[in-house]
């Protein structure tokens, strides 16, 4: 029996990066003090979800993994708690600017970098003006306590990069996030958020792990950001499930809080081979999902 304990830590965050990196520990903390063995933090959480507008001083958020002030605050407590802390980060590599998650042992050593694949771009999700889209490729890591696979956010709508993780051995699905309102479409896409992951969870015979933000973050118009104003609510509900996509431990949409559960990794890994869902998989007959959808042209129908 390989019994892991997990939490999902649900929080707000203000314009002060350095405020924001001190709820963040504190709550790191109280995970740790609880049990939690690893513990996930939401996207971009040193800053307010900047994605909102389009303004090129936030160009200067970025940092190489080496100067981030989360991540060298994180390696520190991570190894004093023997903890592992997957830390979403602005990143800049040379002249390209990613959305990343560096994964730190409970030892407080970084294991590697995932850079966000696939980056959302809708009217207050401006994403594709930040971030490059990343080139490390889904990935999975040994840690201390179990092999996880980490995705960030709009990754979590593609069943793709869940089953990619779960092919090269993941035993746990961590997505750190940032979703709330849309004002455009004007739907609640909560609940088919949740729904969306679970999924996941179910085809992979998986646990899933999401943290998400909360609160209202506002945009004040300037010349800058071609005078928009605009406004997002983020509907936290962090969740937990289990390896059949159940919901085991959810937060509320609005109060921050953690959530926490443990897991029988091996019992999850015999229910896996039980199903026989990877066994029977069937590889040769999907090329279709791999290749650019067709293009159609007008009069090339017959």
């Amino acid at each position: 029996m390989r019994n892991v304990t997990v939490a999902a830590i649900q929080m707000a965050c203000t314009n002060h990066a350095e405020e924001n990196r001190i709820t963040a520990e504190k709550m790191v903390r109280e995970a740790a003090a609880s049990g939690a063995q690893i513990i996930l933090l939401p996207e971009l959480f040193e800053t307010p979800y900047f994605c909102q507008e389009r303004r090129y001083a936030s160009y200067d958020l970025a940092t190489t993994p080496a100067e981030n002030p989360a991540i060298a605050r994180f390696r520190k407590v991570a190894a004093e708690l023997q903890v592992v802390l997957p830390i979403s980060f602005y990143e800049k590599a040379g002249t390209a600017l990613y959305n990343s998650v560096a994964i730190i042992n409970a030892d407080g050593n970084v294991l590697g970098i995932y850079r966000k694949t696939h980056i959302p771009d809708d009217h207050f999700y401006q994403e594709k003006f930040y971030f490059t889209p990343g080139d490390t490729g889904f990935q999975v890591w040994q840690t201390r306590y179990a092999k996880i696979g980490v995705a960030i956010c709009w990754d979590q709508w593609f069943p793709e990069a869940a089953r990619c993780m779960a092919l090269q051995g993941a035993e746990l699905l961590f997505y750190p996030t940032a979703i709330g309102s849309e004002p455009i479409l004007e739907v609640d896409s909560a609940p088919h958020w949740q729904r969306c992951m679970q999924g996941h969870a179910a085809a992979n015979l998986m646990p899933v792990i999401a943290a998400n933000r909360i609160g209202t973050e506002v945009i004040t118009p300037d010349e800058e950001n071609q005078h928009q104003s605009s406004s997002l609510s983020f509907y936290g509900t962090s969740f937990l499930t289990d390896g059949t996509g159940a919901v085991v431990q959810q937060l509320s949409r609005d109060t921050a809080g953690i959530a926490i559960t443990t897991y029988d990794l091996d019992a999850l890994s015999e229910m896996r081979m039980s199903w026989g869902v990877f066994r029977d998989r069937r590889p040769e007959y999907y090329q279709t999902i791999s290749k650019p959808a067709p293009i159609i042209c007008p009069g090339s129908l017959s």
